[in-house]
């Protein structure tokens, strides 16, 4: 880094608080450095410390959690060193914090305008700009910056009342309106529409270059943090293996990791085969001896298990911490993954959806989609937030009713409701929700959650199903070991494959997968596409795979339904719609694409 660093982060450790006294260390040796203007991307799979990481920057750990070394350093000022009235103080005026969820984070219960002029009022370190008149400019001027247009009717309006979007921009602007020294954003773009998501990372950009303000922006999402970010520190186990400036670590990754990192990322480019990272992070406390990554690193020898690493230079102004660091370097990151030949679908189609309208009320959401899924065939539906995806979604499954038009599923019409419908055409369509935190029952076992679904769709007898449960948690990579354990004992990639598992237990016809990986990791992602494409193979499914995720579509379907304001934009094969997009809309949402630059 040329410029002089306004963040420099020494030597971060945090460590589990056990009744008074520290304990395991959860994060250790963290050391990283941002210039003013300047965004750094934190970057590793859950549990690898990234949040931890980011709340120490404001001086703050978790519950159950202390902050026990390291510096903290902002313009000179060590942050961990101050009082808490002084930390108190310097929080919001110095430094800022944008979370994950916009729509938990902003108060339900006060309006946008007064949100922010709140801001200005509690933190702005000139008394000048809290009073009512300079407060309203300041209000007016933040909000333009963050691409919000600062109408009276704008500032009326309370949280509920904007989409996920605007929320995310408004949390942005009460960010950046005391003009922090630094930034700290906690995966803000999780869960949006490439185009929405676009414009985050645009208005992050703009302002971060604007007030000189140094960022570091923690994700998971690996092409998001390439197009957005000068340098990047990856993290696992607590620690960061690599860093350096994104360009030269994206394209030429050093630490095993951080190559199994970019080989599990989606190309919008090309159908390829997905490769996730097989086994999963130790916990604080059970990292041991040597390299933490060593378990499940392919070019791992005897003495990376008893020596642990230190950080070695490498090419391109980056560091490695890997003990194999500079032979590696040498060998360069291997073949691309391989590209997927795409099954045949042949014969009438498994699923007809003919001019389906749908509403919430008097709101109108779907007019006349059609578009038909053919047998053993996959078909993306993609948009916008708000285009309709998971209401269509909702009226193929029967959970939304309101709705006309025809629904067939393999020649014959579907109820408008799953209470119409009768067991055996609520067996063969089986739904994945988004959410695995939420859609599997907290107090049930996971082999109780399996069972429930075969006692109400199955003909097995009580003796007959734990085997049949068993079987299933085996199809989807998970040890039938797991039946005794509850969802909360379980990682969010093992939760959402017992999902697809008790979809699968009763052997259905269609499947419908909506937004299954927008919450999960990049490797989890990864494995959880390769399963759902195997499985759809090995047992000739149909699919229907909602997403916002463009990249994603060419590595698990064959066709793709673009949704605009609940109308068809465009349908067709993927590599034409993807590639020679007929619309406008579709042009902006493959154009908005995060793309991952891989050597």
């Amino acid at each position: 880094m040329s410029e002089p660093a306004r963040l420099q982060v020494i030597g971060l450790e945090v460590r589990m608080d056990t009744a008074g006294r520290p304990g395991a260390d959860v994060v250790r040796d963290v050391s990283f450095a941002v210039p003013a203007g300047e965004v750094l991307g934190l970057v590793g799979e859950s549990g690898s410390g990234k949040t931890t990481v980011a709340l120490a920057l404001l001086g703050h750990a978790r519950r159950g959690l202390r902050i026990t070394g390291g510096q903290v350093l902002l313009d000179g000022t060590d942050l961990l060193t101050l009082s808490r009235r002084d930390l108190r103080a310097a929080r919001g005026a110095r430094v800022s914090y944008v979370p994950q969820d916009p729509s938990s984070a902003l108060n339900p219960a006060l309006r946008v305008g007064t949100q922010v002029r709140e801001v200005l009022r509690v933190h702005a370190a000139e008394p000048s700009v809290a009073e009512a008149g300079d407060a309203g400019d300041r209000v007016a001027e933040v909000m333009r910056e963050a691409y919000l247009d600062p109408t009276p009717e704008m500032l009326h309006r309370y949280p509920h009342q904007l989409s996920g979007g605007q929320q995310q921009r408004v949390a942005l602007a009460m960010a950046f309106a005391c003009r922090p020294a630094l930034i700290v954003l906690d995966e803000p773009t999780t869960g949006l529409d490439v185009t929405t998501q676009r414009h985050i990372l645009n208005t992050v950009r703009s302002l971060s270059r604007s007030y000189g303000v140094a960022a570091v922006y923690v994700s998971h999402d690996l092409a998001v943090v390439s197009g957005l970010v000068s340098d990047v520190a990856v993290m696992y186990a607590g620690r960061v293996v690599e860093t350096g400036p994104a360009a030269a670590l994206f394209a030429d990754p050093v630490h095993p990791y951080t190559r199994g990192l970019i080989r599990a990322v989606p190309s919008p480019e090309r159908a390829e085969v997905l490769t996730g990272i097989d086994g999963q992070q130790p916990r604080p406390g059970r990292r041991g001896t040597g390299c933490s990554f060593a378990p499940r690193c392919r070019w791992a020898v005897a003495a990376c298990t008893a020596t642990t690493p230190e950080p070695v230079a490498v090419g391109g102004g980056r560091t490695a911490r890997c003990l194999r660091a500079q032979e590696l370097e040498a060998t360069g990151p291997g073949p691309l993954p391989v590209a997927i030949v795409p099954p045949d679908a042949v014969g009438p189609p498994a699923l007809s959806v003919r001019g389906v309208a749908a509403s919430y009320g008097s709101t109108q959401v779907l007019a006349g989609v059609g578009f038909e899924v053919p047998p053993r065939a996959c078909v993306a539906v993609v948009g916008e937030s708000g285009s309709g995806k998971t209401t269509l979604a909702r009226c193929v499954a029967g959970l939304h009713r309101s709705w006309t038009g025809e629904i067939a599923f393999q020649g014959a019409p579907l109820p408008h409701g799953a209470r119409q419908r009768d067991q055996d055409q609520l067996r063969r369509v089986q739904y994945i929700f988004q959410n695995p935190y939420t859609s599997l029952n907290p107090r049930k076992t996971i082999g109780q959650i399996i069972d429930q679904q075969l006692r109400q769709f199955g003909d097995l007898s009580r003796r007959g199903r734990p085997d049949r449960v068993a079987e299933v948690l085996k199809d989807v990579s998970l040890s039938p070991d797991l039946m005794s354990s509850y969802p909360d004992q379980l990682s969010g990639g093992e939760r959402q494959r017992v999902a697809i598992a008790r979809a699968l237990a009763v052997q259905p016809d269609l499947l419908i997968c909506d937004e299954v990986t927008s919450s999960l990791d990049v490797s989890v992602q990864a494995i959880i596409i390769e399963l759902l494409r195997r499985i759809q193979a090995e047992r000739h499914l149909a699919m229907i795979f909602i997403t916002h995720n463009l990249a994603l579509v060419r590595s698990i379907a064959q066709s793709v339904v673009v949704l605009h304001e609940g109308t068809v934009a465009e349908a067709g094969l993927v590599g034409q719609v993807l590639e020679h997009p007929a619309t406008r809309y579709t042009q902006r949402l493959v154009e908005d694409v995060p793309k991952l630059s891989r050597g």
